[in-house]
């Protein structure tokens, strides 16, 4: 199994690139909640890996008690320094028209699944066996899903998805196969 889990909420700074929010500490406690709702459903010995966002990093850490592998392709969708009131409006107009810029210094959604779906098709083919666990954002997880299943990108779930939260557990072999 693939299991996809989102960061804990970040400290944010709207004067630097979200890539470089560290996670809260004053949230810290929500991660350690979903590490012990969560931590039945995992065998010991899943393979865990992290984008290098620093909030995606500490919130594997915690979720794990150990380092994690850190993989910089799993970085969620770029969208550079600069603050906006409306960014679920945005990543709508994202997913709507993935080739475009959906604001400036943001990255075209297709990059970001040219980035993000052969890494984990990589990681995934590397670990056959073994259950994977992925740290990541909401973005590049929802881009994820819809490429790996062939469905529309679920935008109803993504902005449901709460910090941290688990976006999604697949079956390898439809993945890989």
């Amino acid at each position: 199994m693939l299991h996809l889990v989102r960061h804990g909420r970040p400290l944010i700074d709207p004067a630097r690139p979200a890539d470089q929010w560290p996670l809260d500490p004053d949230h810290a406690d929500d991660v350690r909640r979903l590490r012990d709702a969560w931590a039945t459903g995992l065998p010991a010995d899943a393979w865990w890996a992290s984008s290098a966002e620093p909030k995606a990093v500490a919130t594997a850490q915690l979720l794990t008690g150990r380092t994690v592998e850190v993989e910089p392709d799993l970085g969620e969708h770029r969208r550079g320094a600069g603050w906006l009131d409306d960014v679920p409006a945005t990543v709508t107009r994202a997913f709507a028209r993935p080739e475009e810029r959906a604001a400036p210094g943001w990255e075209p959604l297709a990059r970001c699944r040219a980035r993000v779906v052969p890494a984990v098709r990589r990681i995934l083919a590397e670990r056959q066996g073994r259950e994977v666990v992925l740290v990541g954002h909401g973005t590049a997880w929802t881009v994820l899903v819809a490429a790996l299943t062939g469905g529309p990108a679920d935008l109803d779930r993504w902005r449901s998805l709460g910090m941290p939260d688990v976006v999604a557990s697949l079956a390898v072999p439809t993945i890989i196969g």
